[in-house]
């Protein structure tokens, strides 16, 4: 039998002492999450879900499996936990490094831990910019980023992140941003013409490095694929012409795989598909499908040497390199690499696609796409201009979970979808269905109008 709970009590006490992002004070419902198995997830009043974002498009092995459970309590019996500051190490830091590494480009070195994204942006923009500094080269201060980038919510993780809320109203930034255009096909009216959307933004990243001067900038981040921004795929030439700028001018690739890592592309890391060796390399989400929080930074030998020198690099975190975490990663990978989970990402997405396109009829859907297991529907008010919603599809994913009781992610312009690699195809039938019986609900015209407004109309990881 289920376990009961006390769902009023609970969402009282939640009301009282707990605080939400993005969530303010005149919101009274909460969704009061209590148990997970594969891909469902049962709210405290026994409301079933299916989940098509892998919690927040991270728990690439499913909910609730207790061999991963099993090896969290072994690890915390041994050894809870341990320092990786100074000449302290462990077990479980040393395999899970030696794994990582083996996995990525050739390039790749060492690696730096850390308790999440965020923290990992963080880390590798410092990274970035103390390297340029111990080179003689201390005027390699300036980031470019990219339109509809998300890197996280620190200070600097923040900034380079495309959303104005994470810097207003918090004082001063880091600064020495700049931002240049991301690929972005469907908006700027290039879908069926991919190949001049790389020589467009080739062309402006060129002008801007030329503005600032290569001898100021230490770095471009990226994320492989848009995830937040709306799922969207750079077209195939992109990512090698724009390492190849950058190494002409000696700046630094940091491609941000917090999202795109350990399968979600049919990959270990998306930077292969893309064909692209990076100098570093953010991770988390998928690195523990969500059973503990862990991050790492992947670094080449080329940044490992300079950065490990003299007196090392002179920033650490507590729970860097947390021996529970790192036994967790290790037994997710397991499980990846055993269960065939890349594969899968191609296979799924394949059908997810498909029944997506099933929707192309619904005025209101401009375009779907589907990348590995990221997948979206862009949704539009009109589809010859393809204006986005004047409030984004917040509302409408907390529609298609009231009614449906499938969760989707809303955003700026479109419904994303980042499930579980474990999602069978008849769930993904599952969720297409929902899509569709919420979408042809709504006109195209005054869509937002006619949707229940959400309670938190704003990004999140």
């Amino acid at each position: 039998m289920p376990t009961a709970y006390d769902s009023q009590a609970l969402v009282s006490a939640d009301r009282e002492h707990l605080v939400h992002p993005f969530l303010p004070a005149s919101q009274q419902g909460r969704i009061v999450m209590v148990e997970g198995r594969g891909c469902r997830l049962r709210d405290a009043e026994g409301r079933e879900y299916l989940d098509a974002t892998a919690g927040m498009w991270l728990c690439q092995v499913g909910h609730g499996r207790s061999d991963i459970a099993d090896v969290a309590a072994d690890q915390m019996r041994r050894l809870e936990y341990s320092t990786a500051f100074w000449d302290f190490t462990h077990d479980r830091a040393i395999t899970l490094a030696q794994r990582l590494v083996r996995l990525s480009h050739p390039d790749t070195a060492r690696v730096y831990f850390t308790s999440g994204g965020s923290e990992g942006t963080e880390a590798a923009l410092r990274m970035a910019r103390h390297y340029h500094h111990r080179r003689k080269e201390p005027g390699r201060t300036w980031i470019l980023t990219r339109t509809g980038a998300y890197h996280g919510a620190g200070y600097a993780s923040g900034e380079v992140s495309d959303f104005p809320l994470y810097a207003t109203g918090f004082g001063p930034q880091p600064g020495h941003v700049h931002r240049v255009t991301a690929p972005y096909p469907y908006a700027m009216g290039l879908a069926d013409a991919p190949e001049k959307v790389t020589d467009v933004l080739l062309d402006e990243l060129e002008s801007a490095i030329a503005e600032i001067g290569a001898h100021r900038i230490a770095a471009l981040i990226g994320e492989p694929v848009l995830a937040l921004g709306g799922m969207i795929a750079p077209p195939p030439d992109y990512w090698p012409r724009v390492a190849e700028l950058l190494r002409h001018h000696g700046i630094l690739l940091v491609m941000d795989e917090v999202v795109t890592a350990f399968g979600r592309l049919g990959h270990w890391f998306a930077a292969e598909r893309m064909g692209v060796r990076p100098d570093l390399t953010i991770l988390s989400k998928g690195l523990t499908s969500g059973y503990f929080p862990l991050g790492a930074v992947l670094l080449t030998a080329r940044l490992a040497d300079v950065l490990s020198a003299d007196a090392g690099f002179p920033v650490g975190h507590t729970y860097s390199g947390h021996p529970t975490g790192c036994a967790v990663a290790l037994a997710n990978l397991d499980i990846i690499e055993r269960e065939n989970l890349l594969d899968a990402a191609d296979r799924t997405g394949a059908h997810l696609a498909a029944g997506l396109r099933s929707l192309h009829d619904l005025p209101l859907v401009g375009e779907t796409r589907q990348y590995g297991l990221m997948a979206a529907v862009e949704l539009v008010t009109d589809r010859t201009t393809r204006t986005p919603l004047p409030e984004g599809t917040y509302a409408i994913a907390d529609l298609v979970r009231d009614r449906t009781g499938v969760l989707v992610r809303g955003g700026p312009r479109a419904l994303t979808l980042a499930p579980p690699l474990v999602m069978t195809e008849n769930e993904t039938d599952e969720v297409v269905a929902a899509l569709a019986d919420v979408l042809a609900s709504i006109p195209a015209r005054g869509a937002a109008a006619s949707a229940p407004r959400s309670a938190s109309p704003a990004p999140s990881p």
